[in-house]
């Protein structure tokens, strides 16, 4: 049995360890679909968006839901929110550099989902009919049993 402490393994090591690990506090930011779908958005688009542009061309995301996600992204540096001083207030969304950087990781997931979500959906139905198809217990022959 191993007994080395866990604070002594590298960062890289440990992804679910440690609550300040680097890569646990990535993934806890990157690893909500609303946030991979946001950042696909603005990344696809090029251009700072509104917040309605981003609410329509993300389907079945709520209004709560997104001004949440927006609020994440912009606390973590991902987004940044411009508000111009119209009436009635203009704000746009937008990438910031670390954004874009996060972008090309999202994007490759985007790519990667695309090449392999026929064989992920395959992989489930065949799960499923195994399921579906497996013996199931006999009763017991007195009834239930006490506990």
């Amino acid at each position: 049995m191993d007994t080395t402490p866990v604070a002594s393994s590298p960062d890289w090591a440990a992804p679910y360890g440690p609550r300040d690990c680097p890569s646990r506090t990535v993934v806890e930011t990157l690893g909500n679909t609303w946030t991979l779908l946001v950042l696909g958005a603005l990344r696809l688009h090029d251009r700072p968006l509104r917040f309605n542009e981003l609410r329509r061309l993300l389907d079945g995301i709520t209004q709560k839901m997104l001004t949440q996600t927006l609020r994440k992204l912009e606390r973590d540096g991902l987004v940044s929110r411009t508000v111009y001083p119209t009436v009635p207030p203009r704000v746009e969304y937008g990438l910031t550099e670390l954004g874009v950087s996060a972008g090309r990781l999202t994007g490759a997931i985007a790519d990667w989902s695309v090449a392999n979500v026929h064989e992920i959906l395959s992989a489930r139905r065949t799960f499923d009919e195994l399921a579906a198809a497996a013996p199931q217990p006999l009763p017991h022959p007195g009834g239930p049993r006490a506990v």
